[in-house]
């Protein structure tokens, strides 16, 4: 009982959270969570993923973004909340394997962050890798 009391003050705090976009070098744009506007964990991996795809640890950005999408399966929060977040991770990490050379997984990733989400952010990442591409 006392756990689920936490959960649900955790996910309360999750709702108010807002993503904010933070340019990278070469135009793609990688979200973080507000400090203190999430829980821990799950605050800790968006921002953790996003600083190592900034400092090109590509292959600790990617398994760290995998950690968030994981937190956010188990999350109880609104759905709408709980899907946007899920595509910023999915995005990022997205960011993180293009820029590691793994194209096809970075594509399919921002691809299903742009169908769960109508983020400009997500799609100007999947417009960019495209044009990137030369798709």
């Amino acid at each position: 009982m006392k756990l689920t009391l936490i959960k649900t003050i955790a996910l309360s705090s999750l709702l108010t959270c807002s993503a904010a976009a933070m340019a990278e070098q070469s135009d793609y744009k990688l979200m973080v969570i507000e400090t203190a506007t999430a829980p821990q964990p799950l605050e800790q991996s968006f921002n953790s993923c996003a600083l190592n795809v900034k400092s090109k640890n590509y292959a600790e950005a990617e398994a760290i973004c995998t950690k968030a999408i994981a937190l956010l399966k188990d999350a109880d929060g609104p759905k709408f909340k709980v899907r946007q977040l899920t595509s910023f991770a999915l995005s990022n990490r997205g960011v993180a394997r293009l820029k590691a050379n793994n194209d096809t997984a970075g594509l399919a990733d921002l691809y299903e962050a742009n169908q769960m989400s109508t983020s400009t952010m997500v799609s100007h990442n999947l417009t960019r890798a495209k044009e990137e591409l030369s798709l």
